[in-house]
């Protein structure tokens, strides 16, 4: 197991429990905590950005969520001072080459189309390539 702490932010409840499932099943990360919205994920990290220990080594983000989006998401989050580096990736369904165009200006790990699997848990986690 490479990852200590995974943070899953999507709006849709269904593909959550599936995503927190298939990371328990695959041993893609220790503790899983999910984010209904992006902006009480913002919160959490700008509340413990100083903090290497409360910080996650993965962010799976989803893009089409109400109150904030996920392109609003990474705005915000490339301007908190991280103490630690995070992996980010975009998991959604959307295959708009034009969301796929727009995720090469931000510094994501990958861009992962729904729905998730062990395969795709495995390549995420090469990726990442922490040990700890």
């Amino acid at each position: 197991m490479k990852n200590k702490k995974t943070y899953i932010i999507d709006d849709d409840k269904i593909s959550v429990k599936l995503m927190s499932l298939l990371i328990s099943k695959n041993e893609f990360s220790e503790e899983i905590k999910s984010f209904f919205n992006a902006q009480s994920a913002l919160d959490e990290l700008k509340k413990n950005c100083s903090n290497i220990e409360n910080l996650p080594d993965a962010i799976l983000l989803d893009l089409n969520m109400p109150v904030m989006d996920g392109w609003q998401f990474l705005d915000e989050f490339i301007h908190i001072p991280m103490v630690k580096d995070i992996s980010v990736f975009i998991v959604t369904s959307s295959i708009d080459p034009v969301d796929i165009e727009m995720s090469k200006k931000y510094n994501i790990k990958g861009y992962i189309m729904k729905p998730i699997t062990a395969e795709k848990l495995k390549f995420m986690t090469n990726l990442i390539g922490v040990i700890h």
